[in-house]
């Protein structure tokens, strides 16, 4: 690349525009980054983890950003006219995002995992405690709130409107119940098959 005059480019998956004098709008723009640093979060447990869980999980969530992609070029919304964002702006993918991320969670610690009981944990390691009903429910409702805000703030930031993010929302939490449904469905079925 020796020709001086060729304009540059911006890689724009991390760029956010917010008010520099608006520490409320600061802190949403770091919120628009949960969606890339949970994909990091969701790789890094896969490859060192190996838990089915988590694996599927991931799996979901991609699921649910090729549904978003397809809702946004079927209903063709525009973005709030202050954003200079490419793209449609109908369903919100922030919020659909972490709306799906959030209810895959509360449904995994809540209904899915079946923490050993106290005494047999004890005999297998001082080390390690689960979780209480407690706990996991206070993960939940934590993750509720993130997932919340972050839905808050593309309002805030002008991204969207309060419409495609409720639409984006939504479909984040149809998609979570409806993929937690399929895989319990699968594992009914493989244990069917197995007996």
């Amino acid at each position: 690349m020796d020709d001086s005059s060729t304009p540059l480019a911006s890689l724009s998956v991390t760029h956010v525009y917010y008010d520099p004098n608006d520490h409320v709008s600061l802190a949403c723009a770091y919120l628009a980054l949960l969606p890339q640093a949970l994909c990091v979060v969701y790789a890094t447990l896969v490859l060192f983890t190996r838990e089915v869980e988590v694996a599927l999980m991931f799996l979901g969530q991609l699921a649910c950003e090729v549904l978003n992609f397809a809702l946004k070029r079927l209903i063709k919304e525009e973005r709030p006219r202050r954003i200079h964002g490419k793209g449609y702006g109908m369903p919100s993918s922030h919020a659909q995002f972490v709306a799906f991320w959030s209810v895959s969670l509360a449904l995994f610690l809540l209904v899915r995992h079946k923490p050993p009981r106290v005494h047999q944990v004890r005999a297998e390691s001082g080390l390690h405690r689960p979780w209480s009903v407690l706990e996991r429910v206070a993960v939940s409702v934590a993750g509720a709130a993130i997932a919340a805000a972050t839905a808050w703030s593309r309002v805030y930031l002008n991204y969207h409107t309060p419409k495609q993010v409720v639409v984006g929302s939504v479909a984040g939490v149809i998609s979570a119940l409806g993929w937690f449904l399929i895989v319990a469905a699968r594992r009914l079925l493989a244990r069917a098959f197995q007996s």
